[in-house]
Formats: C-alpha cells, sequence, structure tokens
C-alpha cells in the first residue's frame, strides 16, 4: 500500500471512530430526554411505553386523593382533556389544586401517569414556559389573568415584581 493509500485509511478509521461516537452519544442524550406534552398531547398521541416524558398543566381542582404512606394521585389538565397521574414520595410544599405542575416519568399501560418528579410552581403568577406556550397556541392563554410577573435582575434585586 502506498503513503496516500495508508493515509486515506488512516483518515477513514479515524473517521469512522468519531462518527460511531457521536452516534453512541446521540442515543444516549435521546434516551435521557424528557420531551413535554400536555394532557391533549397525552390523550392525542399516545408515548410508547417506558418513554420519559414531562406532563405540564393544573391540578384539577377536587382529584387530589392520597393514598397510604406518600402516595398521592392527582389528574393534571389542561382545560381540554386531563390525565391521572400516580406520584409516590413528599410532593412540594406548594402543590395544591388549581395550581400549576410539572410532572417527570413514564405513562403506565392503564394510561396512567406515573410520576417520578413533580414540581410545584413557585408563587402566585408563575406557569412553566411550555405550558404558557401551549395555552397561547390553542388561544385559552388569558394575559391578563395569568400572565406570570417577568424576572428581571432589578425585581431579583429589590424583590419587586415576586
Amino acid at each position: 500500500m502506498t503513503r496516500k493509500g495508508k493515509r486515506l485509511s488512516f483518515i477513514g478509521g479515524i473517521l469512522a471512530v468519531i462518527g460511531l461516537a457521536a452516534g453512541l452519544v446521540l442515543t444516549a442524550l435521546s434516551d435521557s430526554v424528557a420531551y413535554f406534552n400536555s394532557p391533549t398531547d397525552i390523550v392525542s398521541k399516545t408515548p410508547s411505553p417506558g418513554q420519559r416524558i414531562r406532563l405540564g398543566g393544573m391540578v384539577e381542582d377536587g382529584s387530589v386523593i392520597r393514598g397510604g404512606r406518600e402516595t398521592i394521585t392527582f389528574r393534571v389538565t389542561d382545560t381540554v382533556e386531563s390525565v391521572p397521574v400516580t406520584y409516590t414520595g413528599i410532593l412540594p410544599d406548594l402543590f395544591r389544586e388549581g395550581q400549576g405542575v410539572v410532572a417527570e416519568g413514564t405513562l403506565g399501560p392503564d394510561h396512567v401517569f406515573l410520576a417520578d418528579t413533580v414540581l410545584a410552581k413557585h408563587d402566585e403568577n408563575y406557569m412553566p414556559k411550555e405550558v404558557v406556550d401551549d395555552l397561547k397556541a390553542r388561544g385559552l392563554w388569558d394575559h391578563d389573568k395569568s400572565a406570570p410577573k417577568a424576572a428581571t435582575p432589578e425585581a431579583a434585586m429589590t424583590g419587586v415584581g415576586s
């Protein structure tokens, strides 16, 4: 084999290794990424079993049931559809009916969302960006009643707007 042929083989081998490494990294990232879904998204296009997703919306009024130990069931709604959620653990202090919530987990075979993480809103005007975007896209966002306060550096320093 000539010098030029050896050099081309070496460069081809390096490119193959880089391509393989990139493929493995992308596969690992896609397995760990949890895509955001509203209850309407989950009802209309059921995610595959075991796929990690983030479910965002409001805790439906009258739906919270505290079971034995630390198991809680509730429904998350986007005013169009609602999805039952089961969570075992300690809920955030700000978790309550009628408030914004984002749950991360998987959808069970019985179409109950099995959450392993529940995040509650942090003040009376906050709503997750994904939920706001989804409500705006469907024309359900009332800016005057539900708009989150703008988080500015000045507001954080002075306490104004929070």
